[in-house]
């Protein structure tokens, strides 16, 4: 497998409160809800909305202002 066929989140939509829409290298787009998955002490500063805002789009992934991020593959699992 080379880089192509990774799955990759390729672009983000922020909604509202803590809610996305991503597009994945595949071509779905799902919306996730964050705040259900900000466990554990590096999401904790997350669970601020003006924290949660503070992100960007990576090369594969979305990455917020304290480097936390989550594997596209988990993200596109979790997301309806």
């Amino acid at each position: 497998m080379n880089d192509i066929d990774l799955l990759r989140v390729v672009d983000v939509e922020y909604i509202k409160d803590f809610t996305m829409r991503l597009e994945f290298s595949d071509g779905e787009i799902k919306t996730i809800d964050f705040l259900p998955l900000l466990k554990g002490k590096m999401y904790e500063p997350l669970k601020s909305r003006e924290n949660f805002i503070q992100f960007g789009l990576t090369d594969w992934t979305l990455e917020w202002y304290n480097g936390v991020d989550f594997a596209p593959e988990y993200l596109y699992e979790v997301g309806i």
